[in-house]
């Protein structure tokens, strides 16, 4: 593949698929900074793996799969900071035409809670539910994960009831 070639082809799947690169750096990271450094380091991983791309499986397939793992070895590398270090977690301002701010500070305050409920789940269980959150379907899951559709399934519902819990547990603490 030519360069040139290579680098429409991945200006067209950045397009289509962008907003997931975002969704995993954001479940994967503490602050907006964190968020913009991760998503860069994904888009150069899937840049450098652009030419290994064998078509086996979808782009869709491909870019979560290049995403979960930046950010998973990316997560592992930053523990140790982490540790030391206490984040101040930011919420993005939220931009809805039609909503009050009171109804706006609400949805940004879940979102934040969704994602803070996320980080607490182990790395598998993270992925498979920004996958969820993504609408893949199941036959798409099994090819991101490299997991059976049914373990999918059991997985998913699991999760789905642990981040539930998690919820539950931060908003009966507020």
């Amino acid at each position: 593949m030519l360069n040139k070639d290579q680098k429409t082809l991945f200006m067209k799947w950045l397009d289509e698929h962008g907003s997931a690169v975002m969704k995993v750096a954001r479940a994967y990271t503490l602050t907006s900074e964190e968020t913009q450094d991760l998503a860069q380091e994904i888009l150069l991983q899937a840049w450098k793996s652009l030419p290994r791309f064998e078509q086996k499986s979808s782009a869709a397939t491909w870019f979560y799969r290049v995403a979960l793992q930046t950010a998973m070895n990316w997560q592992r590398k930053e523990k140790p900071r982490r540790i030391i270090q206490k984040p101040l977690l930011e919420v993005h301002t939220v931009v809805t035409e039609g909503v009050n701010s009171a109804e706006a500070a609400q949805q940004r305050d879940t979102v934040e809670q969704l994602y803070r409920a996320i980080r607490q789940l182990p790395q598998a269980d993270a992925a498979l539910v920004l996958l969820y959150l993504d609408e893949l379907s199941y036959r798409e899951m099994s090819d991101v994960l490299g997991i059976s559709e049914n373990n999918v399934g059991v997985k998913l519902n699991r999760a789905k009831q642990k981040l539930n819990e998690l919820m539950k547990g931060e908003s009966d603490g507020s």
